[in-house]
């Protein structure tokens, strides 16, 4: 049975996780994930992708510990999930997280992973692998150090400790903090400028924030690149 919930309505598709009771990453979650998001590849109708939870408490509560304990299915689990946080940051439509509960571990580096994050007064966000013997494995320190900064990434890693979605907007973990209440009405505002977009502005737009982070000048002369290409096009 699929624990994906998959539909597509003028260029957004939705994805609502429904693996229960804790909607954890295990091997077969991960694997139809990946196939949806290598599915989009050549898809240029669809601009944007949400990720949505089927569960009222938990976003994803984190990677299957089965999964990591040593066994040579769980060691091509774990390589198969750091895929699949790969082939998110590499979508070409926009990916957006609906956080409205606990994103830990593996649910936190996913949702880290998506271009959007938006989280609302139920949501938690936290990276507590030390606790269990292990270190992150999908990119949570990096991104933590990239977006925190030392001293609070070496505190949020080393106690594991929960951050609200005020906290985790204040250090960049998430985008934005939305009430719940407020959620739809913000989505709606958000997607309804991306679906009008043709999918090459996402991606030339992804390119040059993404060159831009490794290196400022090298982002400023891809910049100026597009931006005569689009001036030749006699279309401004």
């Amino acid at each position: 049975m699929s624990k994906l919930h998959i539909k597509t309505q003028s260029g957004v598709a939705s994805v609502v996780i429904d693996n229960p009771p804790a909607n954890i990453w295990t091997v077969d979650v991960i694997n139809e994930m990946n196939a949806f998001i290598l599915s989009l590849k050549d898809d240029r109708e669809t601009k944007a992708v949400v990720f949505k939870s089927a569960n009222p408490h938990f976003f994803v509560a984190h990677l299957d510990l089965n999964t990591i304990n040593g066994t040579p299915g769980g060691q091509a689990g774990i390589i198969e999930f750091s895929h699949m946080i790969n082939n998110i940051k590499a979508m070409k439509q926009v990916s957006v997280a609906v956080v409205d509960g606990i994103a830990r571990g593996g649910g936190n580096e996913f949702i880290m992973a998506c271009d959007f994050a938006y989280g609302t007064e139920n949501a938690a966000f936290a990276q507590p692998e030390i606790g269990v013997n292990i270190p992150t494995g999908g990119q949570g320190a990096v991104q933590f150090a990239r977006r925190m900064g030392k001293n609070k990434a070496l505190q949020a890693l080393l106690t594991g400790a929960d951050l609200t979605s005020e906290e985790a907007e204040a250090v960049n973990v998430i985008t934005k903090f939305v009430p719940r209440a407020e959620m739809e009405t913000f989505l709606e505002a958000v997607l309804g400028a991306i679906r009008n977009l043709e999918l090459r502005d996402i991606v030339m737009y992804k390119e040059i924030v993404a060159v831009s982070v490794r290196d400022e000048a090298a982002g400023a002369e891809l910049e100026l690149r597009h931006f005569l290409e689009r001036a030749r096009e006699g279309k401004t």
